[in-house]
């Protein structure tokens, strides 16, 4: 996908940035809280797929909104309210002739859709609130509110970790294990704001209350909200959908993450089938991706000596162990090979920690894993790919002795400085594949 431009409205004195790309419609408006960049996310590949899956059933608009990453930055003692971050919305949806659209919102620009919705309601044909609230303090008819004791630790940790991977893995513990998009999430931040100045902005967000704009709303509203969230309790989700009238509400599980990007596929079919009455499907694509293929070491010698029943035992335990490193790490698990599997990764040095905890937690069953890993462009189909990297990752693969990860030179370029080593295994010769190929193994 080529990468939208970046365009400007003004709206005052200030200029907001903002997107559009995918499909001529249905249209489909999209901001983050804070941390928002409508250039910057798409260095993050978690980020980055969730605009790509956007983009494939709908015409994306997504802003910053004033304050925030491309727009026009604001001091710290003048932060812009709640109706001047509508204007925003506004002038977006004029500029891009935009008549009416869906909005999708999530965590902190959750209560400027509320507003904008109850505000503008010819304007919203339907609205999407993903973990976000109509309120943050506790109160006597808000018991499910933060005190507001909780939320100075919070906003002490924004003012001093804002910006850093030790606060993105705070706010998204699902990416703890993920070094890439800790670092890109993180950059992403600093880029958007500056620590006190996200610690001022979310200092106003919390004194809000749209609470009385729940009744309000007449498009239909679909409210979504990962169960264990780290930041925003599920219950501030069950209330929005308890008080907007006729609305859906759909809950995931995504260890503790504060946004729906940790549940991206999930999340964004149920948007599609709720804005279009269907899930979309995944056109064929050539994307970016690290292919991994694993397998075992002397499989049938060891199926011999086992016999079927103790080795149909082992692929069970074997194969448990590689679906649950690949949901650790993020791998997209494609087919089994009978003794291995073949996964994708939207970052090699994930995929390369994958591999070598693979190869760990089965040495236990008295096996031995190779792993063989390549990037390269890959053709997509719903869960399957096909192409020259899918056969040059299964060659190097092959070449690997067991317990040892093998990757491409070009594998080893892409993770310069995410602290992997390698030892060099000098040019091959892969079956099958013209020239000599540059091969790596990773070393602890």
């Amino acid at each position: 996908m080529v990468l939208p431009e970046t365009r400007y409205v003004s709206v005052g004195d200030a200029d907001v940035a903002y997107q559009v790309f995918g499909r001529d419609s249905p249209d489909l408006l999209f901001f983050w809280g804070l941390g928002s960049h409508v250039e910057m996310c798409w260095d993050t590949p978690a980020d980055a797929h969730f605009l790509r899956r956007l983009g494939s059933f709908a015409r994306a608009i997504q802003l910053d909104r004033r304050g925030t990453g491309a727009s026009d930055g604001v001091t710290r003692g003048i932060i812009p309210t709640w109706e001047d971050w509508t204007e925003d919305v506004l002038a977006v949806l004029d500029a891009v002739g935009c008549e009416q659209a869906a909005i999708l919102a999530e965590v902190d620009a959750g209560p400027i859709a509320i507003l904008f919705a109850a505000l503008h309601p010819e304007r919203v044909r339907a609205l999407v609130l993903a973990n976000t609230m109509a309120r943050a303090l506790v109160a006597d008819d808000y018991p499910i509110g933060s005190t507001p004791e909780d939320l100075e630790v919070l906003l002490s940790m924004l003012g001093s970790l804002w910006g850093t991977p030790d606060f993105v893995r705070a706010t998204q513990p699902g990416l703890a294990d993920d070094v890439e998009s800790l670092h890109s999430i993180a950059r992403c931040q600093r880029a958007s704001a500056t620590p006190r100045t996200a610690e001022a902005q979310y200092r106003y967000i919390i004194g809000v209350d749209v609470r009385d704009a729940l009744p309000l709303i007449q498009a239909p509203t679909l409210v979504l909200h990962n169960e264990d969230n780290a930041i925003i309790p599920v219950a501030h989700g069950r209330y929005l959908a308890d008080h907007i009238p006729g609305s859906r509400f759909v809950t995931y599980a995504s260890e503790g993450d504060v946004s729906g990007v940790g549940v991206t596929d999930q999340f964004i079919e149920t948007v599609a089938e709720f804005l279009t009455g269907q899930r979309p499907e995944l056109d064929i694509d050539r994307v970016l991706t690290t292919v991994l293929f694993t397998d075992i070491v002397a499989s049938t010698e060891r199926l011999v000596a086992a016999g079927d029943q103790r080795w149909k035992q082992v692929l069970d335990q074997h194969d448990r162990i590689i679906r649950d490193e690949l949901r650790r790490f993020r791998g997209q698990e494609i087919k089994t090979t009978g003794d291995g599997f073949l996964a994708t990764f939207d970052g090699p040095a994930r995929a390369i920690r994958c591999a070598r905890s693979i190869i760990h937690s089965t040495h236990d069953l008295g096996i031995e894993i190779r792993a063989g890993l390549h990037t390269g462009e890959c053709e997509v189909r719903g869960n399957d790919v096909a192409g020259l990297a899918v056969h040059i990752a299964a060659r190097v693969g092959a070449f690997a002795t067991g317990g040892e990860v093998l990757v491409s030179a070009t594998v080893k370029d892409l993770v310069a400085g995410s602290g992997i080593n390698f030892s060099d295994k000098g040019d091959q010769k892969l079956k099958g594949l013209p020239g000599q190929w540059r091969l790596f193994a990773v070393t602890p």
